[in-house]
């Protein structure tokens, strides 16, 4: 079932999830009252933007028809305006005159009241039009593929720009020019070579949809104001409280931490003995050495346990690894299991404290971007199944986080990059001014610079907060797998390998599932566009053939993704979103437009 859109009220800021089920959204033309969309639309304009040969001007005329609106070409006006034609104006008075005369018919015609709009294939390159189309209209995207656009204008005299030389190169070259800009569009429809009604049925379930999302309009995209700066420069240290009922503890953030673990402990449990639980990496980077001797400083009896790095250690041998360790090591309820690594030895540790003993604490001493800004925090804990990531575990909240920032600097960069994926997950979740933020600041937290102990801080406490209210994940909780149902199943699919790490599958999962939002009509094409490109920018994987190496084909992808932990009877629920900073639960999505859609995306 498809997902409804957000209720006036706003559920997502009351504390309790916005969620969706089946309901208001048609899936087809049929389904939809003509007149109550043309109320929806009101004196908004529907918009037709694309490459020549789109098919702009016929969808636009039947489009029109059917809405009992007016249908007015631009192009049309324009030379009706100049008494030329657009090959006239070209060739009298140049491109620049024609584009600034075409700013100013289009934003006539937006004002003029409800109409369909088709519009030339430059004219929505311009930010100044997108901002007027964006206020006044619903912009939709005739995306057709260069094979079509090819054969449909190879007899046409009268477009300017393919006039000389090869209209087949220049095409191309149009079309990689100007993908990214179409793709702001409002909504996204394929025109190709099925009978124009079809695609007119197309347009109307779309914009129906994103009425139906936005019934207010989309805010214009113009220039906003630069975000303010992240507050760093003296801030080299920070304290983040999670409050768990019955048992809050604190996130120490900052450079230095790891050699202040004996001091921290002796203060948060004097006398107890620690087990580090690490990796093989960990001890490498000098981490482990660090620690040991702070407790030996501190005169803590401590031990170690060391695991094999990587995901595939997560598992039921490595469980029995570790909790065999600590029984030899003598651990008790009164002592501590310290985890000292990335999030593979935040679960694995944590699940195997959660069992020892029936329970003993742990404290997380996350090394790695992502085990800082969200494995270690929360009290998720577990292991994979050959079936499925992390679906055998418990809830097991650490009694202390130390997040030593400067344990960073010891990863490798496509390690951070990897973590950043997390970070990047809780603006586009529920915090837009972060992601905002990150957008510009993104090379200083991937440097090291002060910009990355605020993004950590952020971080936490944007999961804290969420924590706080839905420690178990009945609720709003679920947010925080934004990304991580596709995600999931990429890694489940690679093998749990270092073909694909977390964060990567992360970046993909939540790439797809603005897409996935995009096609059900809930999000703007412009924002999906907006998150594709700042991932690309950091260098993170945004798409499935970004995974190197084989990968199961759809019906084995859609196999590992029912074993999503949020699967509730067989029902599939997806974290999608409603744009930037606005993600909602989406239950009982239906199996066939996921399929439908990864057979699209691969």
């Amino acid at each position: 079932m498809i997902p409804q859109p957000r209720d006036e009220d706003g559920a997502a800021e009351t504390g309790t999830p916005a969620t969706a089920t089946a309901a208001t959204l048609p899936a087809t033309a049929e389904a939809i009252s003509l007149p109550d969309l043309v109320r929806r639309l009101g004196r908004r304009c529907v918009v037709l933007v694309g490459m020549p040969g789109a098919g702009k001007s016929s969808v636009g005329r039947r489009l029109a028809k059917r809405l009992g609106l007016n249908f007015v070409d631009a192009d049309e006006e324009i030379e009706r305006a100049a008494c030329m034609s657009i090959p006239e104006i070209f060739a009298r008075r140049g491109e620049a005159e024609f584009r600034e005369g075409e700013k100013r018919v289009v934003a006539r015609l937006l004002q003029a009241g409800p109409c369909v709009l088709a519009t030339g294939g430059g004219a929505f390159m311009n930010a100044e039009t997108r901002a007027a189309v964006a206020a006044g209209g619903v912009s939709v995207w005739l995306r057709a593929d260069l094979h079509t656009l090819l054969r449909r204008v190879k007899k046409r005299t009268d477009r300017p720009l393919l006039a000389q030389g090869d209209p087949a190169q220049k095409l191309a070259t149009l079309l990689r020019q100007r993908g990214d800009t179409y793709a702001l569009a409002d909504v996204i429809v394929d025109s190709r070579d099925v009978m124009h009604e079809t695609v007119v049925d197309e347009v109307v379930a779309a914009v129906h949809r994103h009425l139906t999302a936005f019934p207010e309009g989309r805010p214009p995209m113009p220039a906003e104001p630069a975000p303010a700066p992240l507050p760093y420069g003296e801030v080299t240290r920070s304290t983040v409280h999670v409050d768990v009922a019955g048992r809050p503890y604190d996130i120490y953030i900052g450079p230095g931490l790891l050699a202040e673990a004996g001091t921290h402990i002796t203060a948060l449990r004097k006398g107890a003995r620690v087990a580090i639980v690490t990796d093989e990496n960990v001890v490498a980077a000098g981490h482990l050495k660090t620690v040991e001797d702070a407790l030996d400083a501190a005169g803590i009896e401590h031990t170690a346990i060391v695991v094999a790095p990587g995901e595939k250690t997560k598992c039921w041998a490595g469980l029995q690894q570790v909790v065999e360790g600590l029984i030899a090591a003598r651990i008790e309820r009164r002592d501590l299991v310290l985890a000292l690594g990335g999030g593979v030895v935040g679960d694995l540790a944590g699940f195997s404290a959660s069992v020892l003993r029936r329970g003993v604490d742990v404290v997380q001493a996350p090394t790695t971007l992502l085990s800082q800004v969200d494995s270690s925090v929360g009290g998720k804990t577990g292991i994979n199944s050959p079936q499925g990531k992390n679906l055998v575990g418990a809830f097991h909240q650490p009694v202390l986080v130390l997040a030593d920032t400067a344990a960073l600097d010891t990863l490798p960069p496509r390690e951070v990059r990897a973590g950043y994926a997390e970070v990047v997950k809780y603006g586009l979740l529920g915090d837009k001014a972060l992601f905002d933020t990150l957008e510009r600041d993104w090379r200083g937290v991937l440097a090291g610079g002060p910009e990355r102990i605020t993004a950590v801080a952020a971080s936490c406490m944007a999961k804290a907060a969420i924590v706080a209210r839905d420690e178990k994940e009945t609720g709003d909780r679920a947010l925080l797998n934004l990304g991580h149902t596709f995600g999931h199943a990429l890694e489940a699919g690679a093998g749990y390998s270092d073909r694909l790490l977390h964060g990567e599958g992360v970046a993909i999962g939540m790439a797809l599932a603005f897409a996935f939002s995009a096609k059900l009509g809930l999000c703007p094409g412009q924002d999906v566009t907006r998150v594709i490109r700042h991932l690309e920018a950091t260098g993170l994987p945004t798409r499935i053939s970004d995974v190197p190496g084989d990968l199961p084909d759809t019906d084995g992808l859609m196999t590992l993704i029912a074993q999503d932990k949020k699967v509730s009877r067989g029902a599939l629920t997806f974290i999608l979103v409603r744009g930037i900073g606005e993600a909602l639960v989406a239950k009982d999505v239906d199996p066939e437009a996921v399929r439908a859609f990864l057979a699209e995306m691969r």
